[in-house]
């Protein structure tokens, strides 16, 4: 697994490394035995960098991760964890005593006195650009509560304004073969900046493991039901803001395009780590199965099927079909 600076803090992160939102199960039922097993052949494939929240299950994908790092000293994996959204996202809520009792939480989750990375949880406009903000994340980092800290997002302007910011390691972003926006701005500016991408549903909720027709539903607890048209938090976290059907049309069309032997989610995971300024890809993966593909697609960044073609077939079906379904403030 190719291993990528993880922006000015000295440290290295996996290519392709895991998201943990299904293990808070917001995606359905995950027994804790099977999160742990997700954990343990991400581990085994060479994944360093678990990202996680302190909302995924009220902090259960936390504690989880804690308890199996717990039991691995020395295991060498960067734990990214997001702050925000335990309270409305209005921007009087971003206060410095929130913050502390926020970290101090996920200190307490994962059972470290100091975490690795802490992430702004897709806050409001105005808390990006505040000075504030940056003032008191730099704050807990003096005091050694956080290593570091990011911002995840939900536009490209966003984006620019967080990774303007002298201490920003990372930010987080929707980049997938759906949502190319990022290419124009974001990605050169990190690349310029020193701050690393890491780019979240890259799977497009599912729709680019190529399994999907337009007949497929899913649980009521799972946020692919009760987040379609954007109910319950931004619509773009679920299918990338892409209407369901659209994305299968899609997604086929992408699959198509491939060998016989490269599946789509594999083809699409390494497309996007070889796009230059891309730091990781954070899929999630619900199984052990799901877990060693996703972490196997790295491979494919070094060769094995034509990234170039596939290159030029994404952004055909982009143009095509989805450009004008896109909100464009993503």
């Amino acid at each position: 697994m190719q291993q990528r600076a993880l922006g000015r803090t000295g440290r290295s992160v996996s290519a392709i490394g895991l998201g943990t939102w299904q293990l808070g199960a917001d995606w359905g039922a995950v027994t804790e035995d099977d999160a742990t097993a997700v954990l343990a052949a991400s581990v085994d494939e060479g994944v360093t960098l678990f990202d996680t929240a302190d909302v995924y299950g009220d902090g259960r994908s936390e504690s989880i991760i804690g308890r199996f790092l717990g039991a691995r000293p020395g295991h060498g994996i960067t734990v990214a964890t997001k702050m925000g959204r335990r309270l409305a996202q209005e921007p009087e809520n971003y206060t410095p005593e929130n913050f502390r009792a926020w970290t101090d939480r996920s200190r307490a989750n994962l059972g470290v006195d100091t975490l690795d990375l802490v992430q702004m949880h897709c806050p409001p406009t105005a808390v990006i650009e505040d000075d504030a903000t940056y003032d008191a994340l730099d704050a807990l980092v003096a005091d050694g509560a956080i290593a570091a800290y990011g911002v995840s997002v939900e536009t490209t302007a966003q984006a620019l304004a967080a990774i303007a910011r002298p201490n920003v390691t990372n930010v987080q972003i929707i980049f997938n073969p759906f949502r190319l926006k990022p290419l124009d701005e974001v990605l050169p500016a990190a690349e310029a900046a020193g701050v690393a991408i890491f780019a979240r549903v890259p799977l497009a909720s599912g729709l680019l493991s190529g399994r999907y027709t337009a007949a497929t539903t899913f649980a009521a607890d799972d946020h692919r039901t009760y987040n379609r048209h954007g109910e319950a938090f931004d619509r773009g976290e679920t299918f990338s803001g892409v209407d369901f059907e659209t994305g299968v049309a899609a997604a086929a069309e992408l699959a198509a395009a491939l060998p016989d032997d490269v599946s789509l989610p594999a083809a699409t995971l390494a497309w996007i780590a070889s796009r230059p300024g891309v730091t990781s890809v954070i899929p999630g993966a619900r199984n052990v199965r799901q877990a060693e593909s996703n972490a196997a697609a790295a491979a494919l960044v070094e060769g094995g099927f034509d990234l170039a073609a596939f290159d030029r077939v994404v952004h055909d079906v982009y143009d095509r079909d989805l450009r004008a379904a896109i909100h464009p403030h993503w």
